[in-house]
Order: C-alpha cells, then structure tokens, then sequence
C-alpha cells in the first residue's frame, strides 16, 4: 500500500501545523511520499508566502526595494526551523537568493517557488524523510504542457529512501528553467507523483473535511460530500464550485487512483473519497451529491415560427459567437426557439455587433436578452433514479417565490441547471439544499 500525500498551504503555516503533518503521516506507515505548498496564512490578517514572494518580484520591476519584504519571507522559514529545533543551514541560501534578487539575476517562476522549495527542506528535515526537489522531476515540454512519461521515470529513479518530501507548484523546462503551475498547481504536483509511483490512494490534505455540498458563505454549515464521482467533481467545478485545480484531476483519473481530500486540522474526519464510480453509495437517501452556481450570466434567446425545420440555424448562432471568441455555457431549446447562455463580462464589448449578425445570418421573429442572470446547478449521479427530481426542484423554488429565467438538463441526467436572477442567487441555493439536504 502506498499512499502520496499532499498537504496545502494551511497545513504548513507555522510549527504547530508542521507537528500535525507529521502525526497524520507516522499514523499510517502508507504514506510515504509527501507533497507541500508553500507556507500559507496563519490567521485572516496573514499573508500567504507565495503572494510575498509575488510582491517581491513585482517591487524588483518597479525599482522598489523589496528587502523589507524579503526580509518577512526569511523569518517566517527560520521561525518555523527555529520552533521545530531543526540543524538545517537555511541562511546559506537565503543569502545567495537575495544576492540573485539584488542583480536581478532571477525569473519570476524560479523566485516564487522558493516558497515551496524551503517548505519541502523543512519538512524533510523535520521527518528524517529524503528530500527531492521538483526540478529533479518534474519535467514541461516546450509548449508548457508536462512531459509525463519523462516526469514519472525522472521521479522513479530519485526516490531512493523509505520516505520522500517535494515541493508542489513548479517543474523545469527542457532548458533547465524553473517553470511554474498556476495557482494551486501543488494539487497537479502531487496528482503527477500519485500517477507516477502507481500510489493506492493520493490524499490532499487542507482545511476542510473533503467539499462542501454548497458555498459556506451562502449555507450553514453545509455537509461535506462523502463520496463523488469525477464526472460528478467536473460538473461541480464547472457550474461554479471551488473544489480543486482542473489540472489535478486527470493524472490520477487516468489510473483509476481514488484522490482523498481530509482535513488536516481533523485527522479523524473521512473527508471525501472521489472516484470513477461507487458500487454502493454511502448515503442512498442523498441523492443530490452538490449544489453550486455562478452569477452574471446573458441569455441570448431567439424564435422563429418553423425554426425546427431550418437546418443550420444553431450553428450560424455558434458561428457568430466564435467570431467574436465568446465561449457558450448552455444551449437550451424549444421547438421554434433557442438560447445561449454566456457570460456576461465576456461578451459586454460585442453585444451588439453579436446581436447584428445572428440577426442578419439568422432573420428570427423575435431576438431578446436577458442579462442579470446567475445560473445553479444541483450535480448528482443518482438522480437519473429518482423520478420526479426536477419536479421536486421547480417546485421548491416556486414555493419560495423564485422565477425561474431558463432551464437545462444534460442527456446523461447528471444535473440540473436553471437560471435566476443575480439577486434570487443565494436564496435559490439555500432553498434546494434545505429542501434536499437536511
């Protein structure tokens, strides 16, 4: 058994949070590759490591001095080392890293993965674990992209010991330049060693107990989901939930490797356990797995009396949409009438040449917008099973006096989709999870 475990910036704060990693790690002798972000936020008034390093960075371009901040960076490291009584000679590099700041002899990526970088030395000293820079691994192509079958074999070769720590978050090009993920990138570092070692499990571990089946900032203490499929986690982050980098999902997927996301400040919760599938489901009664939405969406919507029997007409509207490079969310359709759902900010500039043309391509009776639209998505596999779900929704809403602007269900009956106005938003998710959950 073989288990990679990532933690996140909340689990490397300060010293305290690095004796929690190391509780949860010699718990179970299965985790023996570890993934870590750089040092986050200790309270609500911190600062995250990375933005700092980012300000730094952005104090070099402008000709300001950032030894103030840098400064802020060092003591943080040491602090920690410090309060761990750890022997690790961190002044040695700190100095030559402020040396290259000075000259302006350093990237931006090779400047901001540093935070990383000193966070997987620590925590390896800290474990007796054998340290393995990302650099030594993690390898991109030209164009940006990882070189998996490179990248897997590189990280083979190095692990040596019974237990390894890396840095998240960055990689080399074939030049040997240091090359950062976006944001969030660690979860697609510890992703790539999972699918690299064939690990049984990769666990992610941060500050919640697995994902919420709604926004915490719009219900109360929501459930955290049990278990999710991915198709389920794709619908979820795509109608608006923050669940995990995109990037995190595919490397594991591909090898069919369950991914954990647990809380490091509660060790004990199960947290989430995301998968292809489920032979049974944890819960049978709970049929909506989540409950999530975007806001400022613009309803194009067009009708023409014999639109059904008019072949193209749907594609002349995607055409004009792709010339002005607007990405449609949602296609719903009647017999004489279609729309498209996209987002508002991007298509605020072209609105009305957009409108020109399908007006021109298209000649429908009527052409309408709808602007002020947010759109929630109830995601669950098993509600294909449940007859009367939609019903049951619309219903819900109705009762709390919510208009319902659009509505859109995908073919494999995964979700349902309606669309409301910005201000019926919250509420509208508040109504279903109430409606549904408790």
């Amino acid at each position: 058994m073989l288990k990679v475990a990532k933690f996140g910036g909340s689990s490397m704060a300060d010293a305290g949070q690095y004796r929690k990693v190391r509780d949860i790690l010699v718990s179970d002798d299965a985790r023996r590759v570890v993934v870590v972000s750089a040092a986050g936020k200790r309270d609500k008034n911190d600062h995250k490591l990375t933005d700092l390093l980012y300000l730094c960075y952005a104090h070099l371009q402008y000709g300001v001095d950032c030894t103030p901040v840098f400064d802020m960076i060092t003591s943080r490291y040491l602090e920690i080392r410090d309060d761990l009584k750890l022997e690790l000679d961190l002044e040695t590099e700190f100095a030559e890293l402020k040396q290259q700041l000075i000259a302006k002899q350093i990237t931006q990526d090779a400047l901001v993965s540093r935070g990383e970088y000193f966070s997987a030395k620590l925590m390896a000293a800290f474990l007796g674990f054998q340290f393995v820079d990302a650099a030594d691994w993690v390898k991109f192509n030209m164009d940006g992209s990882v070189n998996e079958e490179t990248s897997y074999a590189a990280l083979k070769n190095a692990v040596k010991g019974a237990g390894i720590v890396t840095p998240g978050f960055y990689g080399v090009m074939p030049n040997g330049a240091i090359r950062t993920f976006s944001r969030g990138g660690s979860d697609i570092t510890g992703a790539l060693a999972a699918a690299a070692l064939d690990a049984d499990v990769y666990e992610n571990w941060t500050d919640v107990s697995g994902i919420l089946m709604a926004d915490p900032r719009i219900v109360e203490n929501p459930q955290p989901i049990p278990e999710v499929t991915y198709d389920e986690l794709r619908e979820l982050s795509y109608s608006g939930a923050q669940v995990l980098h995109e990037g995190t999902i595919f490397p594991v997927r591909e090898k069919n490797i369950p991914l954990n996301i647990r809380n490091t400040n509660a060790p004990d919760d199960p947290g989430t356990m995301i998968q292809e599938s489920f032979d049974t489901d944890a819960d049978p009664n709970l049929f909506i797995t989540g409950i999530t939405g975007k806001k400022d969406f613009t309803i194009i919507s067009l009708s023409k009396r014999g639109l059904s029997n008019e072949i193209g007409t749907l594609r002349k509207v995607l055409s004009v949409l792709e010339k002005y490079n607007i990405s449609v969310d949602y296609v719903p359709n009647g017999i004489d009438s279609v729309s498209v759902v996209v987002s508002t900010e991007a298509i605020a500039n072209d609105l009305y040449s957009v409108l020109a043309e399908i007006q021109q391509d298209v000649h429908p009776d009527s052409l309408e917008v709808q602007d002020q639209i947010a759109v929630v998505a109830a995601v669950g596999r098993r509600m294909a099973f449940r007859p009367g779900t939609s019903g049951k929704v619309f219903a819900a809403l109705g009762q709390a006096g919510i208009n319902i602007r659009m509505i859109n269900q995908g073919p494999d009956e995964l979700n349902i989709i309606f669309g409301v106005d910005n201000k019926d938003f919250a509420e509208a998710i508040r109504v279903l999870y109430n409606s549904f959950v408790k």
